[in-house]
């Protein structure tokens, strides 16, 4: 069945910088939700593509979270990997990184200066329940370890798209998000479908901030009179990892924006929003003090994400990450 419209979609909140000042006032704790630091947050990682080398690793850093400087002199930063990143920190404190597309691969660092392969699997998505995928594909993965429940989510999109021929672009609209669960990475569940809705998703990330699990989805629906949010970026949220999930809020970005990576701003006063317009054309990023909202442009000025940087993902590290980081890659 399909999700019911939102009655009054919402359009994004513009704002110049010095009212964003004013509107975020209280502060959040910086870890809050946050895999990767494991200590005080001293900078953040940037692990993306390019644009001209898409789906190879790619770093920069930040030590503000707006501005960010490509590192190892814009040279590929491990020759093997393929994929869309993203890294969490898991239980034995090592970072793992998510890759692949025709299977799910994982990646391991102790430092995240060197990365190696860790493991790699072909789940049986036929299995899903009230789901008929059109191939076995696993777009973009992405990893979260919830230290609440010691389980590590991972989701991917693929698509069911042979039932909805009538559909613009009907391989898109068909995209649903499957997830499975681990308390090891080395036993799984069966995939099974993280929304409760039959909705067109992608690129989402689940964290856990101040108590509640927000999914940060990318609407996949094609943008019309009669679904103004397609393309765009939503959230939702519920008390539990899996769900069931709140209808997703209004768009919080412009339509055709993907790729939504969420960290802490340094301050401890709220969130930085980051999401690729695509394709490749630039970085956007918007605040809010919460992950609910409201959401708010941060002006284009404010920040800088190097020119060409594709999809990935954003972590706070460590002084000690940071200096390794700089160490082995800064120039």
């Amino acid at each position: 069945m399909h999700m019911t419209r939102p009655k009054d979609p919402q359009v994004v909140q513009h704002s110049n910088f010095s009212i964003l000042a004013a509107v975020i006032l209280a502060a959040l704790c910086p870890r809050s939700g946050c895999c990767g630091a494991d200590d005080k947050t001293a900078g953040y990682l940037f692990a993306h593509m390019m644009k001209s080398d898409y789906g190879r690793l790619y770093y920069s850093v930040s030590t503000d979270a707006l501005h960010w400087t490509l590192l190892n002199d814009g040279k590929r930063m491990c020759e093997d990997y393929r994929g869309h990143p993203d890294i969490c920190q898991g239980h034995d404190k090592r970072f793992y990184m998510t890759g692949g597309s025709g299977t799910v691969t994982l990646w391991v660092s102790d430092n995240l200066v060197s990365w190696s392969k860790f493991l790699e699997f072909n789940l049986d998505v036929y299995k899903t329940p009230d789901f008929e995928p059109q191939e076995k594909t696993y777009g973009a993965p992405k990893i979260y370890y919830d230290e609440d429940t010691a389980q590590y989510l991972i989701t991917w999109h693929t698509s069911q798209n042979k039932k909805l021929r009538e559909k613009p672009e009907h391989y898109w609209s068909g995209q649903r998000t499957l997830y499975i669960i681990s308390k090891n990475l080395t036993t799984f569940t069966e995939p099974k479908r993280l929304f409760q809705y039959d909705m067109a998703t992608i690129d989402v990330i689940v964290r856990k901030i101040d108590g509640r699990y927000y999914a940060v989805i990318k609407d996949e629906l094609y943008p019309s009179f009669d679904w103004t949010n397609g393309k765009a970026i939503r959230i939702a949220s519920s008390e539990n990892l899996t769900g069931p999930w709140t209808k997703p809020s209004p768009r919080i970005t412009p339509n055709f924006r993907e790729a939504p990576t969420l960290i802490p701003r340094p301050d401890g006063k709220g969130w930085y929003l980051y999401y690729e317009q695509y394709p490749g054309v630039q970085y956007g990023c918007s605040t809010a003090r919460k992950p609910s909202g409201p959401w708010y442009d941060v002006y284009i000025k404010e920040y800088d994400v190097p020119e060409n940087a594709r999809h990935g993902c954003m972590i706070p590290i460590s002084q000690r990450q940071y200096d390794a980081i700089m160490g082995a890659y800064g120039r």
